[in-house]
Protein backbone atom coordinates (compact mmCIF):
# COMPACT_ATOMS: atom_id res chain seq x y z
CA UNK A 1 0.00 0.00 0.00
CA UNK A 2 2.91 2.21 0.64
CA UNK A 3 4.71 1.52 -2.69
CA UNK A 4 1.24 2.36 -4.39
CA UNK A 5 0.95 5.68 -2.65
CA UNK A 6 3.97 6.79 -3.28
CA UNK A 7 3.25 5.62 -6.91
CA UNK A 8 0.32 7.71 -6.98
CA UNK A 9 2.08 10.58 -5.73
CA UNK A 10 5.20 10.68 -7.90
CA UNK A 11 2.82 9.91 -11.34
CA UNK A 12 0.55 13.14 -10.56
CA UNK A 13 3.72 15.30 -9.43
CA UNK A 14 6.41 13.97 -11.74
CA UNK A 15 3.69 15.04 -14.82
CA UNK A 16 2.61 18.27 -13.82
CA UNK A 17 6.45 19.14 -13.17
CA UNK A 18 7.44 16.87 -16.83
CA UNK A 19 5.12 19.16 -18.25
CA UNK A 20 5.76 22.15 -16.59
CA UNK A 21 9.58 21.79 -17.54
CA UNK A 22 8.82 20.87 -20.95
CA UNK A 23 6.59 23.72 -22.20
CA UNK A 24 7.70 26.52 -19.73
CA UNK A 25 11.14 25.47 -18.53
CA UNK A 26 9.48 25.47 -15.11
CA UNK A 27 12.19 24.01 -12.28
CA UNK A 28 10.41 20.49 -11.41
CA UNK A 29 11.31 21.63 -7.44
CA UNK A 30 7.91 24.01 -7.40
CA UNK A 31 5.40 21.18 -7.97
CA UNK A 32 7.55 17.50 -6.90
CA UNK A 33 8.90 19.55 -3.55
CA UNK A 34 5.25 20.47 -2.26
CA UNK A 35 3.69 17.07 -3.20
CA UNK A 36 6.11 14.89 -1.76
CA UNK A 37 5.82 17.08 1.77
CA UNK A 38 2.38 17.20 1.81
CA UNK A 39 1.21 13.69 0.43
CA UNK A 40 4.20 11.28 1.68
CA UNK A 41 5.11 13.59 4.86
CA UNK A 42 8.52 13.89 3.32
CA UNK A 43 11.24 16.76 5.28
CA UNK A 44 11.49 19.87 3.01
CA UNK A 45 15.30 19.46 2.67
CA UNK A 46 14.89 16.03 1.02
CA UNK A 47 12.01 16.97 -1.01
CA UNK A 48 13.76 19.43 -3.33
CA UNK A 49 16.85 17.26 -3.20
CA UNK A 50 14.23 14.48 -5.27
CA UNK A 51 12.80 17.15 -7.21
CA UNK A 52 16.40 19.14 -8.04
CA UNK A 53 17.29 15.03 -9.49
CA UNK A 54 14.03 15.14 -11.17
CA UNK A 55 14.58 18.20 -12.88
CA UNK A 56 18.36 17.32 -14.48
CA UNK A 57 17.06 14.62 -16.74
CA UNK A 58 13.57 16.18 -17.60
CA UNK A 59 15.56 19.89 -18.31
CA UNK A 60 18.37 17.63 -20.22
CA UNK A 61 15.93 15.87 -22.52
CA UNK A 62 13.90 19.39 -23.37
CA UNK A 63 17.40 21.23 -24.14
CA UNK A 64 17.99 18.53 -26.65
CA UNK A 65 14.35 18.61 -28.31
CA UNK A 66 14.93 22.60 -28.24
CA UNK A 67 18.15 22.49 -29.38
CA UNK A 68 17.21 20.11 -32.53
CA UNK A 69 14.92 22.65 -33.52
CA UNK A 70 17.38 25.89 -32.96
CA UNK A 71 15.87 27.06 -30.24
CA UNK A 72 18.76 27.40 -28.01
CA UNK A 73 20.90 30.17 -27.42
CA UNK A 74 24.22 28.90 -25.70
CA UNK A 75 26.16 31.58 -25.90
CA UNK A 76 24.18 33.76 -24.40
CA UNK A 77 23.34 31.64 -21.69
CA UNK A 78 26.49 29.83 -20.75
CA UNK A 79 27.39 33.50 -18.42
CA UNK A 80 24.01 33.35 -16.89
CA UNK A 81 24.57 29.61 -16.22
CA UNK A 82 28.14 30.15 -14.67
CA UNK A 83 26.43 32.64 -12.00
CA UNK A 84 23.08 30.63 -11.59
CA UNK A 85 25.94 27.64 -10.71
CA UNK A 86 28.04 29.17 -8.13
CA UNK A 87 25.02 30.67 -6.19
CA UNK A 88 22.93 28.18 -6.61
CA UNK A 89 25.36 25.64 -4.58
CA UNK A 90 25.33 29.25 -1.47
CA UNK A 91 21.76 28.95 -1.93
CA UNK A 92 21.69 24.79 -0.94
CA UNK A 93 24.03 25.76 2.11
CA UNK A 94 21.92 28.33 3.36
CA UNK A 95 18.63 26.33 3.11
CA UNK A 96 20.21 23.78 5.23
CA UNK A 97 19.92 26.45 7.74
CA UNK A 98 16.41 27.66 7.79
CA UNK A 99 13.09 25.94 9.14
CA UNK A 100 10.78 23.41 6.55
CA UNK A 101 7.95 26.31 6.60
CA UNK A 102 10.14 28.92 4.41
CA UNK A 103 10.96 26.63 1.94
CA UNK A 104 8.96 25.65 -1.25
CA UNK A 105 6.11 28.12 -1.80
CA UNK A 106 8.11 31.29 -3.04
CA UNK A 107 7.26 30.64 -6.89
CA UNK A 108 4.09 29.53 -6.91
CA UNK A 109 2.57 33.13 -6.94
CA UNK A 110 5.21 33.72 -9.78
CA UNK A 111 3.89 30.86 -11.86
CA UNK A 112 0.64 32.40 -11.93
CA UNK A 113 0.62 35.49 -12.51
CA UNK A 114 3.70 34.72 -15.17
CA UNK A 115 0.90 31.74 -16.39
CA UNK A 116 -1.66 35.00 -16.88
CA UNK A 117 0.89 37.39 -19.04
CA UNK A 118 1.36 34.72 -21.72
CA UNK A 119 -2.10 34.80 -21.78
CA UNK A 120 -3.06 38.21 -21.74
CA UNK A 121 -0.27 39.51 -23.03
CA UNK A 122 1.83 36.75 -24.95
CA UNK A 123 5.74 37.06 -26.52
CA UNK A 124 5.33 37.37 -30.05
CA UNK A 125 9.40 38.92 -30.39
CA UNK A 126 10.98 37.36 -33.17
CA UNK A 127 14.90 36.21 -33.53
CA UNK A 128 15.51 38.98 -35.53
CA UNK A 129 14.83 41.24 -32.74
CA UNK A 130 16.76 39.15 -30.11
CA UNK A 131 19.58 39.95 -32.13
CA UNK A 132 19.67 43.45 -32.47
CA UNK A 133 20.54 43.65 -28.65
CA UNK A 134 23.73 44.65 -27.42
CA UNK A 135 25.73 41.96 -26.32
CA UNK A 136 27.57 44.30 -23.83
CA UNK A 137 24.38 44.84 -22.16
CA UNK A 138 23.22 41.20 -22.22
CA UNK A 139 26.51 39.58 -20.43
CA UNK A 140 25.70 42.57 -17.40
CA UNK A 141 22.19 41.42 -17.40
CA UNK A 142 23.06 38.01 -17.34
CA UNK A 143 25.60 38.26 -14.83
CA UNK A 144 22.69 40.33 -12.23
CA UNK A 145 20.49 38.00 -12.73
CA UNK A 146 22.34 34.78 -12.44
CA UNK A 147 23.66 35.49 -9.01
CA UNK A 148 19.74 35.89 -8.25
CA UNK A 149 18.54 33.18 -10.09
CA UNK A 150 21.02 31.00 -8.38
CA UNK A 151 20.59 31.69 -4.69
CA UNK A 152 16.78 31.34 -5.15
CA UNK A 153 17.32 28.08 -7.24
CA UNK A 154 19.30 26.48 -4.11
CA UNK A 155 18.14 27.87 -1.30
CA UNK A 156 14.19 26.96 -2.13
CA UNK A 157 14.92 24.44 -4.95
CA UNK A 158 11.77 26.42 -6.96
CA UNK A 159 11.89 29.41 -8.86
CA UNK A 160 14.75 29.58 -10.94
CA UNK A 161 13.19 28.43 -14.11
CA UNK A 162 10.34 30.86 -14.06
CA UNK A 163 12.53 33.53 -12.91
CA UNK A 164 14.79 32.58 -16.04
CA UNK A 165 11.75 32.94 -18.08
CA UNK A 166 10.44 36.18 -17.51
CA UNK A 167 14.13 37.82 -17.38
CA UNK A 168 15.07 36.16 -21.51
CA UNK A 169 11.88 37.10 -22.63
CA UNK A 170 10.69 40.46 -20.59
CA UNK A 171 14.46 41.45 -20.07
CA UNK A 172 16.78 40.31 -22.32
CA UNK A 173 14.14 40.35 -25.48
CA UNK A 174 14.29 36.15 -25.93
CA UNK A 175 11.71 35.08 -28.31
CA UNK A 176 9.43 32.75 -26.53
CA UNK A 177 10.86 29.43 -27.66
CA UNK A 178 14.24 30.46 -27.09
CA UNK A 179 14.04 31.60 -23.69
CA UNK A 180 12.40 28.02 -22.72
CA UNK A 181 15.17 26.23 -24.64
CA UNK A 182 17.72 28.24 -22.78
CA UNK A 183 16.18 27.73 -19.75
CA UNK A 184 15.84 24.05 -20.00
CA UNK A 185 19.37 24.48 -20.74
CA UNK A 186 20.43 26.27 -17.58
CA UNK A 187 18.35 24.09 -15.29
CA UNK A 188 20.09 21.20 -16.63
CA UNK A 189 23.05 22.14 -14.75
CA UNK A 190 22.01 24.49 -11.79
CA UNK A 191 19.68 21.05 -10.94
CA UNK A 192 22.32 19.11 -11.02
CA UNK A 193 24.42 21.37 -8.70
CA UNK A 194 21.44 21.65 -6.35
CA UNK A 195 21.12 17.97 -6.53
CA UNK A 196 24.30 17.03 -5.51
CA UNK A 197 24.95 19.97 -3.02
CA UNK A 198 21.15 18.44 -1.06
CA UNK A 199 22.51 14.69 -1.32
CA UNK A 200 25.54 15.64 -0.15
CA UNK A 201 24.36 17.53 2.74
CA UNK A 202 21.67 16.56 3.95
CA UNK A 203 22.24 12.64 3.04
CA UNK A 204 20.58 10.42 0.10
CA UNK A 205 16.82 10.01 -0.03
CA UNK A 206 14.02 7.32 -0.31
CA UNK A 207 15.33 6.09 -3.55
CA UNK A 208 11.70 4.25 -4.66
CA UNK A 209 10.44 8.66 -4.58
CA UNK A 210 13.78 9.61 -6.48
CA UNK A 211 13.30 6.90 -9.02
CA UNK A 212 9.85 7.11 -9.93
CA UNK A 213 9.64 11.22 -10.20
CA UNK A 214 13.03 11.12 -12.64
CA UNK A 215 11.44 8.91 -14.78
CA UNK A 216 7.67 10.33 -14.91
CA UNK A 217 8.98 14.22 -15.48
CA UNK A 218 11.65 13.57 -18.13
CA UNK A 219 8.53 10.96 -19.98
CA UNK A 220 6.24 13.68 -19.73
CA UNK A 221 8.75 16.98 -20.27
CA UNK A 222 9.96 14.95 -23.22
CA UNK A 223 6.46 14.83 -25.14
CA UNK A 224 5.98 18.88 -23.88
CA UNK A 225 9.07 19.81 -25.49
CA UNK A 226 8.07 17.91 -28.73
CA UNK A 227 4.46 19.14 -28.75
CA UNK A 228 5.80 23.11 -27.91
CA UNK A 229 8.70 22.95 -30.65
CA UNK A 230 6.20 21.91 -33.39
CA UNK A 231 2.99 24.69 -32.19
CA UNK A 232 2.96 28.22 -33.30
CA UNK A 233 4.11 30.60 -31.09
CA UNK A 234 0.64 32.15 -30.30
CA UNK A 235 -0.60 28.53 -29.48
CA UNK A 236 2.92 28.31 -27.52
CA UNK A 237 1.72 31.07 -25.52
CA UNK A 238 -1.20 29.91 -24.46
CA UNK A 239 -0.90 26.60 -23.77
CA UNK A 240 2.26 27.75 -21.30
CA UNK A 241 -0.29 30.27 -19.73
CA UNK A 242 -2.84 27.42 -18.91
CA UNK A 243 -0.59 24.92 -17.55
CA UNK A 244 1.73 27.69 -15.31
CA UNK A 245 -1.81 28.82 -13.70
CA UNK A 246 -3.63 25.76 -13.46
CA UNK A 247 -0.11 24.14 -11.58
CA UNK A 248 0.13 27.60 -10.01
CA UNK A 249 -3.61 27.02 -8.51
CA UNK A 250 -2.56 23.24 -7.68
CA UNK A 251 0.20 24.07 -5.69
CA UNK A 252 -1.63 26.30 -3.66
CA UNK A 253 -4.35 23.66 -3.09
CA UNK A 254 -1.85 20.76 -2.29
CA UNK A 255 -0.15 23.31 0.23
CA UNK A 256 -3.54 24.59 1.72
CA UNK A 257 -4.03 20.87 2.54
CA UNK A 258 -0.61 20.65 4.12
Amino acid sequence: MDFLIKLVVCLIAGAGAGLGTGFAGMSAAAVIGPMLITFLDMPAYTAVGIALASDVLASAVSAYTYKKNKNINIRDGLVMMLCVLIFTVVGSFVAKLVPNTTMGSFSVFMTMILGVKFIVKPVMTTKEAMDAVSPRKRIVQSVLTGIMIGFICGFIGAGGGMMMLLILTSVLGYELKCAVGTSVFIMTFTALTGAVSHFAIGGLPDLTCLVLCVIFTLVFARIAALIANRASTKTLNRATGVILVTLGVVILGVEWIG
